[in-house]
């Protein structure tokens, strides 16, 4: 069955959808850049970064477990 059949699998069967965000493979989405990313720190900030994260989590298993 199309993408763009008028029938609906949804239970709605009678609600027409509208696509207008269609595009083809040989058009993708340009590339967007991030506003944030662990791949962008620096190595001292990615081992900060991990050794919070890893304090709160042992926190919260040493909290569950009082």
């Amino acid at each position: 069955m199309s993408e763009f059949s008028s029938s609906s699998s949804h239970p709605r069967s009678g609600a027409h959808h509208v696509h207008l965000h269609v595009h083809g493979a040989e058009s993708p989405h340009p590339p967007q850049p991030a506003p944030w990313s662990i791949l962008r720190m620096g190595l001292v900030s990615r081992v900060v970064a991990a050794a919070a994260a890893s304090a709160v989590l042992w926190a919260l298993v040493l909290l569950a477990m009082r």
